[in-house]
């Protein structure tokens, strides 16, 4: 069974940082894409970045970059995400995905199966 917990979340001031990690599973990274996503209230599904160990890419989305880095650790069967310099709109409940997929080609439009149960990052100004 496929699971995955996310922790990390926090509250933090603007221009700070927070590192959220995604403990899976159930898989081997091998074979899977692990993607951070995020929602904010009234808002839709937010692609924030995925990796993948057979594609040997890493993405991420244009709010993003330059800010966020993703990582993994086979060892501990651990995706994390690494946020710096934080903004209020950074603000939302983020989740960890993981599918068995070559890639992460068009991830945040995609069908993801695996989802863990959030971590709130609330960033005040």
């Amino acid at each position: 069974e496929v699971q995955l917990v996310e922790s990390g979340g926090g509250l933090v001031q603007a221009g700070g940082s927070l590192r959220l990690s995604c403990a899976a599973s159930g898989f081997s990274f091998d074979d899977y894409a692990i993607a951070w996503f995020r929602q904010a209230p009234g808002k839709g599904r937010e692609g924030v970045s995925c990796t993948s160990i057979s594609e040997g890419n890493t993405y991420y989305g244009v709010s993003v970059k330059g800010r966020f880095t993703i990582s993994s650790d086979n060892a501990k069967n651990t995706v994390y995400l690494q946020m710096n310099s934080l903004k209020p709109e950074d603000t939302a409940v983020y989740y960890c995905a993981a599918e068995r997929r070559y890639g992460c080609s068009n991830y945040e439009f995609d069908y993801w199966r695996h989802w863990g149960q959030g971590t709130q990052v609330t960033v005040s100004s």
